[in-house]
């Protein structure tokens, strides 16, 4: 949360709640494209820009040369072009489990899932999964059925639905977020992420790589989709790659008959490359853009900190911290500030309105912590029903007002969210200073070391076991061997 703007996605998701159909056959009979359009290539570079600011910008590490030389060996493997240097691989600076591809030849993954990976085999059959969208043009397809159905699920998308009634606020929080990702918030169907499965795993046995990483990548993010639902306790927690779709046990499994049934012997996985890359990336929230901590949110170059409700998860993007609940979803942003409190959360309302007339209505004051602060509620209705939306914002002193974005039930108001606007407070000099990035460490397993003793290594006062058996997809009866390659999170 540097610039604070909501972004979501839908990417390679693992939930939902079907059977998987028959894979016979399935491989051979999915449609693909076989070129990059020039109208998908002028189109990709007018998003790659906003994709990039809306999703954390691109990692900087030297990680990032290794993954864009691996998608692009994988991205020829589609069809699209026989040229690597058509495709731009992008390695993003994301706390988020996710990866992408949009038409043109743009595809990404985030730091976070390339870091719960375990080899390179395992990071192209991700970025061939999210080709395989491209190629089965996937997304054009989901564009029109968007076009016939109402999408919902975030924020953004409930509000602009719910304010239709008035004009000025209509298209409320719908300027808050980018045309990229507008399109990004599109879920794909079962069907769709089948297909994708089955072509990434096609790219794997063509390019030369163990055709069941893809299937082993997928139970590691099952994996982690429950350690993240346990730790916070919130169904919110889940992964955007791991959110929508196919049930993880069908899906993994099908996976593995579908590597099975290419008839590929090859079980190349480059581990000790990927390792040797892997080693120092960035794990969890970037302090620049602010870090979660439990329930906590702190950003030290900022110098404030806020907590979110008991129950409530919390996501954070490059732009915005996203607060989601059963009793309601939140946004924390900031907006130029000229020292009038009711004229800036008007001025909110009506820039994320698209600039038109706000309704009228009282502004209440009132101090957090020693902050001025002040808020104000709006009546909204919908077809079948009511919501509140309120700005509650605060006043630093600089040029930038900080405020909070509330979506409640009619009659809450900030209802569930009202120990989380009182929490707002300054970072003392110290308090800032002390907040350190995390990141990942690869080390050799020495006689004598254990699951219990490595995991006592990493920076987590929770869980600890648990998140480092998750990361090396290692399960409770694994033993570990001295030689043996493995990852921890340190300070």
């Amino acid at each position: 949360m540097t610039r604070l703007s909501y972004w979501a996605y839908a990417g390679l998701g693992l939930i939902a709640f079907a059977a998987a159909p028959s894979v016979q056959g399935q491989q051979r009979a999915i449609r693909t494209v076989s070129s990059i359009s020039p109208q998908d290539k002028e189109s990709g570079a007018k998003q790659h820009p906003q994709l990039l600011n809306e999703f954390g910008g691109a990692y900087a590490g030297p990680q990032a040369k290794y993954v864009e030389g691996v998608g692009r060996r994988i991205a020829v493997q589609s069809g699209l072009s026989n040229a690597q240097g058509d495709f731009t691989v992008t390695l993003l600076n994301s706390p988020v489990n996710n990866a992408f591809a949009i038409p043109g030849g743009y595809v990404y993954v985030t730091r976070q899932l390339m870091a719960l990976m375990n080899d390179e085999a395992e990071l192209a059959g991700v970025l061939g999964h999210e080709i395989g969208h491209v190629a089965a043009q996937h997304g054009q397809r989901r564009q029109q059925a968007a076009q016939r159905n109402a999408i919902g699920g975030t924020l953004l998308q409930v509000l602009t639905g719910a304010l239709l009634g008035d004009s000025a606020i209509g298209g409320l929080l719908q300027k808050g977020i980018g045309q990229g990702s507008q399109l990004l918030t599109l879920k794909f169907s079962r069907t769709q992420e089948y297909e994708a499965d089955d072509l990434g795993i096609r790219y794997l046995a063509s390019g030369g790589y163990d055709p069941k990483a893809l299937s082993t990548m997928l139970a590691s993010l099952a994996a982690q989709s429950s350690l993240d639902a346990r730790v916070t306790g919130n169904a919110r927690s889940v992964p955007e790659w791991a959110s929508t779709h196919p049930d993880p046990a069908s899906r993994v499994g099908r996976a593995a008959r579908n590597a099975a049934a290419t008839g590929s012997t090859s079980t190349v996985r480059n581990r000790d490359a990927f390792l040797n890359a892997l080693d120092g990336v960035l794990y969890g929230d970037d302090p620049k853009q602010g870090v979660i901590e439990g329930s906590r949110f702190r950003h030290p170059d900022l110098r404030l900190g806020f907590t979110a409700p008991q129950g409530f998860g919390m996501e954070n993007g490059a732009d915005a911290v996203t607060v989601a609940g059963s009793g309601g979803q939140a946004q924390f942003g900031a907006a130029p500030f000229s020292g009038d409190l009711p004229a800036y959360i008007d001025s909110v309302f009506a820039k994320l309105g698209g600039g038109g007339t706000v309704p009228s209505g009282d502004v209440r004051r009132t101090t957090v912590n020693g902050l001025p602060a002040a808020w104000r509620t709006i009546r909204a209705s919908t077809q079948s029903s009511q919501v509140d939306a309120t700005v509650f914002a605060y006043d630093f002193g600089g040029d930038k007002a900080y405020h909070f974005l509330l979506l409640t039930a009619a009659g809450q108001g900030i209802g569930p969210f009202s120990t989380m606007v009182q929490s707002v407070q300054r970072l003392s000099t110290q308090e800032a200073a002390a907040i350190k990035p995390r990141r990942i460490s690869v080390l050799t397993v020495k006689s004598g070391d254990s699951v219990q003793s490595l995991a006592k290594r990493m920076a987590y006062g929770d869980y600890a076991v648990e998140r480092f058996l998750t990361i090396n997809a290692l399960n409770a009866n694994s033993v570990l061997r001295p030689g043996q390659r493995v990852k921890i999170v340190t300070w």
